[in-house]
Formats: C-alpha cells, structure tokens, sequence
C-alpha cells in the first residue's frame, strides 16, 4: 500500500489561503483545515449552518492546515521548500502563527476518508448552496447548488472571503453579464457567477494545477459553456470590455493590477475584490480610489473584507 506523508501546519486564520495555495503547488493530494471557527461560524445572514462538527478534531487556537504528499525520494525537498515558501509569506507582513510543522507517516486509507467529515453543505447566499460531490443533499425552491470536491480544489468555497465575493456577486451581478474571476482556484466564483446570470465567465489562474480543478469543477457544475479557463497571470494581455472583475486573493497582489481592471471594465462597471484583512482596508481602498475607482461598498466577516468598487 502506497505510505503518504501528513504535513501539518500550525499558523494563523489570516495565513490559511496562502498556506494552502503553497501546499497545492507543492503537490498536495488533498487539504484539511481545521479552524476552531468553523465551530461557532455565523454567515453573517445565518443562511446555512456546519452541523456534525466535533471540538476534539480542532486545535483550541490558530488553525491548524494538513496536507497529504506521497513519500518519495523527493519528499524532503519537498517539505523544505514548502517551510522557505510559507516563511516567504512574512514579506507581505502576514501573520503565520505559531508557524510549528510536523511530519508523520500515515497509510491512504486513511486520510483518503477521514478529511470528508469536515466538509458539509452549506447555505451561503440566498441563492447559492455548495455541496460536497459525495455528500446526499435536496436543493429547496429558489436554491442553487454548486457543486465541489475539496480533496482536489483550492478551497472549499465556505472560507469567509469566498463567502464575501458571493454574496457580493449575488447583489451586483446584473445579467447578462460579462464577467473574469481573477485567480479562480477551484473555480467556485466563476460557477456561482455562471449560476447568477453571466453571459460569459472569463476564469484565470496562474497555477495549471488550479486550471485543471477549475476545469473539472466548472465541467461538474455544467457551467462550461458559460465559462473559459485560461493560464493567466492575473490581468496581463487580458483585453475587451467587461461589465464585472472580481478577484479573491491576497491585498498585495490586488493593489498591483487595480489599472488592469480598470482597464477591462466597461464605464461604471463593478470590481469586487477581496482576500484582504481588516488591517489593510484602508491600503487596498486608497489603491482603488487611486486607481480611478469609486468605493460603493465595504462588507467585513470576522477579521476579513470584500470592497466592491464601481469604475468611474
């Protein structure tokens, strides 16, 4: 039987999404991320609930991030460059925490299972349910289902900046709508912008591992005919006029292609951002006043924000 090697990460709720990012890139089959959170969570509108949690699976704080990769020759590279990747993530003055790793022997059998307990289906809009795919579940009258398989995407689709751009794109989102998600991981916000209404959905994404999750995902969603995945880094060589931009990744990175949005963005079109923490707001929205953009709505869960900004 094929030995898989556990990485376990010990860092901060503000590292989780490059954390993660790092670990896929690494090679990661599959990620858990457990969040003492995730225990207490309130969606703001209590649109759905994570239900079938047990306090014992989570560490009491920080959030603790697993990842899964095939012992090898290659392994300890591997995890030495994941460690230089994650200490990289200082120069863009992100916590990590206790930033403690750990590295133990575990066989398939048990992790190719164990991690689905964490995921649930889960309200997150008024409109938009996601759904693990081997999890049974109804959809009710007016209810959406996007459909993800955490053990290969970036994200689950419930991290509160997801959350943030749906409910974002759920209010904004005029159809017919023209639409890129910049940095589209497991392509969740492109499936949900195809299920609000757009015409067309322009996803990119710099990693090709992510292209093909995307791929896969917006292919099981039955969004492929509204939705084009590119190898992409971020707006460059991108053309055309769009009536919305959103993009859910880290402050610094957005503030480097607000002019790039700009200009794809058809006269007073929409560009929602988020990925950001409560502390660089500020940063983020001077960017995009300086940018030639027009603050229309700041919204904030636990210590993250989405601003959602028209082109003036």
């Amino acid at each position: 039987m094929l030995k898989w090697s556990e990485f376990s990460i010990h860092t901060s709720e503000e590292a989780v999404e490059p954390v993660c990012h790092i670990l896929h890139e690494a090679g990661a089959s599959g990620v858990v991320i457990e969040d003492p959170s995730d225990l207490v969570k309130d969606w703001g509108d209590r649109f759905g609930e994570i239900y079938q949690l047990s306090p014992d699976d989570y560490p009491e704080d920080g959030v603790m991030i697993k990842a899964y990769f095939p012992v090898n020759s290659f392994l300890t590279d591997t995890i030495d460059g994941i460690k230089e990747s994650v200490n990289g993530l200082l120069q863009y003055d992100i916590d990590l925490g206790q930033n403690k790793v750990h590295l133990i022997e575990v066989d398939e059998t048990e992790w190719a299972t164990a991690w689905k307990k964490y995921y649930k289906p889960i309200r997150i809009s008024h409109s938009l349910t996601i759904k693990p795919t081997w999890e049974e579940y109804e959809a009710s009258d007016n209810e959406m289902i996007i459909e993800l398989d955490p053990g290969m995407a970036f994200g689950t689709g419930t991290h509160p900046t997801t959350v943030l751009c749906i409910q974002a794109l759920e209010k904004y989102l005029t159809s017919p709508a023209a639409v890129i998600d910049v940095g589209t991981g497991s392509g969740v916000l492109s499936i949900a912008a195809a299920k609000l209404g757009a015409k067309e959905v322009l996803a990119l994404d710099l990693d090709y591992v992510a292209v093909k999750s995307a791929k896969e995902n917006i292919d099981r969603n039955e969004v492929t005919s509204l939705v084009r995945v590119e190898q992409n880094d971020l707006l460059e060589g991108i053309s055309g006029e769009y009536d919305l931009v959103i993009a859910n990744i880290l402050a610094e990175v957005i503030m480097t292609f607000v002019q790039d949005a700009a200009a794809v963005l058809k006269q007073n079109g929409t560009f929602i951002t988020s990925g950001i923490i409560k502390r660089k707001k500020d940063d983020v929205k001077k960017s995009l006043e300086q940018g030639g953009f027009i603050i229309k709505e700041v919204i904030e869960m636990e210590d993250w924000v989405a601003l959602v900004a028209t082109k003036a």
